[in-house]
């Protein structure tokens, strides 16, 4: 059982190739002095209470991230690096000729499993969650509960300059996750929210429809699942060059086999961040308003001890 008093990890997905974004949006600025959105969430993740960050990227922008990211908060919390490329298989897989896409979030986290030895949340590197969401998964696995995720109105994670991904969440009374679906094309259109399948079929979704933006809080005990369905996945799905290993097909998984419950945890925060180009200038003038608002400092570094704690 976790103790009360430990600290959980943050494991940050920033391995991603941006292609709707067309450049390295990681590493883009942001903030008033330069500061990405990577480092807002690790601001919040480290007042919310997590004490190391796991960061998963590729070799080829290793020495770029390094050379932007260390030395900012270690001062404050412990740091790691995870390199996630595609021949990084279990035994007996291999990469199918061909393949370029990365092959998922999942993916990712089965990769830094050996750095994960204390409860952990996962996050998108590109995504900006808001400190209550940090606070709320950091609380539930100071509890020692097994799977949790922090859900987000659907109408609250839209953006006006294209379709998204997001993992459509259902639940039971109790709160409990009863399956996610990822939908990797959901728009805004003249009669409402769709979600477009590969096959053109149009399905209607609420606002306020429950979504996964794949901030999510396991317990190392789970990590063996993560190599049981990689593998399932690799002998069924390798083959297709635009498969990928998501994060909610794990917990669906585990919800469907019995393994453990899923607690979904509802944020009140509002999503922002940069799938598309045009995001940024939304992204950086939200960023502004929290500055002006006293809701992060100008600088987020100037004073790192005394600020966030």
């Amino acid at each position: 059982m976790l103790e009360l008093n430990d600290k959980p990890t943050l494991l940050v997905l920033a391995a991603g190739m941006a292609t709707r974004y067309g450049s390295l949006k990681q590493l883009e600025a942001f903030g008033p002095n330069g500061e990405t959105i990577i480092e807002y969430s690790i601001y919040d993740a480290i007042k919310a209470g997590f004490g190391k960050v796991v960061f998963i990227i590729r070799q080829s922008i290793e020495k770029e991230f390094r050379a932007a990211i260390e030395g900012k908060f270690n001062q404050t919390v412990e740091v790691d690096f995870v390199l996630q490329e595609l021949d990084i298989l279990p035994e007996g897989f291999t990469v199918p000729e061909g393949r370029v896409k990365p092959w998922g979030t999942a993916h990712a986290v089965w990769v830094a499993s050996a750095k994960l030895t204390e409860p952990f949340a996962v996050i998108n590197g590109d995504d900006f969650y808001g400190y209550e969401s940090f606070r709320i998964i950091a609380d539930f696995l100071k509890t020692g509960q097994k799977c949790g995720l922090v859900g987000y109105l659907l109408a609250n994670t839209l953006s006006e300059h294209g379709a998204v991904s997001r993992g459509i969440c259902e639940v039971d009374a109790g709160g409990n996750l009863v399956s996610i679906t990822e939908q990797t094309h959901i728009e805004r259109g003249q009669n409402g929210i769709v979600a477009v399948t590969p096959t053109q079929e149009h399905i209607p979704l609420a606002q306020d429809q429950m979504v996964s933006m794949n901030l999510m809080g396991f317990s190392p005990e789970l990590l063996p699942y993560f190599e049981q369905y990689l593998k399932e996945f690799l002998q069924e799905s390798a083959q297709n060059p635009k498969a990928e290993f998501f994060l909610p097909l794990v917990l669906d998984r585990l919800v469907k086999a019995g393994v453990t419950r899923v607690k979904l945890l509802p944020t009140p925060e509002k999503w922002f961040g940069v799938t598309y180009p045009a995001d940024k200038p939304v992204a950086a003038e939200a960023l502004k308003e929290l500055v002006a608002a006293g809701v992060y400092p100008e600088n987020l570094w100037a004073k790192k001890t005394e600020t966030i704690r």
